[in-house]
């Protein structure tokens, strides 16, 4: 026992709240993509059932092992990475649009090559961004109110990167667009700064609609959630699902839906968690995300450094508002959108992502080295207010 507790102490160094939070939810989602690849594997691999699942825990161990890698490096060179990262960004998605693999109606992938494996820019730049952004906003503190140095480089770089993705990807965009206002807010960015992000984030994505390769069905997704007319096959399998469930659920392994719903093992995993785990498996889901940023933005309110706080804040903001958007479009409170659960749904890259923000969240959270950003020379009563009711 002393010799496990030293080895973590050694080597999981961070919140351990989180910890467990990542361990646990890697291994529901081990169980569940097992049992929600069946078909998959019946249609595609003469029903070796484990083919998916040997691919899929590999994944969730290689960004298990991305997450220990970066929390062991002090955040404060994410600085730096996040502007070069952005600055490769521009011109992947671009690259993308153009060129990229098109899945769904969409060019959201590269893939890349000798390895074989697609990854989508937009979790790059999504990353990129919202490291960027924080780093911005800690060394401008003293200038936080100053239209010209620093509101504009803002303004432009939100609206850039928002509205490339939104011509591929409409969903990730008002998510990422949504997390950065909720960044600039605790970043005590004047109101009325804000509301103009809005505005210019607001004409980016209706740029996107109009130009981008999705904007139809993203206008049609929402046209028929708000008129509640027609309930489209995606969502009223996921219903049947839930409605089945009851309490307790059917047990693991033991999905009916899996074989009618649509990406089952991924858009919507929390379906067929419901079903097989009922309610309490749900509710229990739900609890684990809502823990992690709890812990996230406790990170926020105890961190001496205005970078590292700031980091936190955003990196969990954006995991846990995918977890809650793929959830709400399984029960049917919001419309269909494509987003996975965030260390849960099957995946690529999209872990790798994830584990590499997990990791970033955890090197905040050791407090064992210095934040070389211009300190915060105090804090407005709004930003404190926003963390304490967080």
């Amino acid at each position: 026992m002393n010799k496990a507790k030293e080895f973590i102490d050694q080597h999981l160094k961070g919140d351990p709240i989180i910890w467990a939070i990542v361990i646990l939810l890697s291994i529901i989602s081990i169980l569940v993509v097992y049992s929600a690849t069946g078909t998959l594997a019946y249609k595609y691999k003469g029903g070796n059932t484990e083919t998916y699942i040997i691919k899929h825990a590999m994944l969730v161990f290689i960004s298990l092992a991305v997450m220990w890698a970066v929390h062991k490096i002090p955040y404060k060179t994410f600085g730096f990475i996040g502007r070069f990262l952005l600055l490769i960004s521009v011109p992947l998605l671009i690259f993308t649009y153009f060129f990229g693999s098109n899945i769904n109606e969409a060019n959201r992938w590269l893939t890349i090559p000798l390895i074989d494996q697609a990854f989508q820019p937009s979790d790059l730049a999504k990353l990129a961004l919202i490291a960027t952004l924080a780093s911005f906003l800690a060394r401008k503190q003293r200038n936080i109110r100053d239209f010209k140095s620093t509101f504009v480089p803002v303004m432009i770089a939100v609206g850039i990167i928002c509205g490339l993705i939104g011509m591929a990807n409409m969903s990730t965009a008002v998510l990422l667009l949504t997390t950065c206002l909720l960044l600039m807010f605790i970043g005590r960015v004047p109101l009325r700064y804000t509301f103009v992000i809005v505005l210019v984030g607001v004409m980016a994505l209706t740029a996107a609609v109009f130009f981008g390769q999705r904007g139809g069905t993203f206008v049609s997704r929402i046209e028929n959630f708000v008129s509640g007319e027609d309930i489209p096959y995606q969502a009223e399998q996921s219903f049947i699902a839930i409605s089945t469930g009851g309490i307790t659920g059917k047990g693991p392994g033991n999905s009916e839906q899996r074989n009618s719903l649509p990406h089952p093992y991924s858009d919507f995993i929390f379906a067929i968690i419901i079903e097989e785990y009922g309610i309490v498996g749900g509710a229990s889901v739900l609890l684990l995300y809502l823990a992690l940023l709890y812990r996230g933005m406790r990170i926020v309110a105890s961190s001496t450094k205005p970078f590292g706080g700031l980091l936190s804040a955003g990196l969990s903001f954006a995991l846990v508002l995918q977890a809650m958007v793929n959830m709400a479009v399984a029960v049917g409170l919001g419309p269909i959108t494509g987003l996975p659960l965030p260390l849960l749904s099957m995946g690529g890259t999209s872990l790798i992502f994830t584990g590499f923000s997990l990791g970033i969240i955890l090197s905040v959270s050791r407090g064992d080295h210095e934040d070389a950003e211009e300190p915060i020379v105090e804090t407005s009563n709004r930003a404190r207010r926003s963390l304490q009711t967080v």
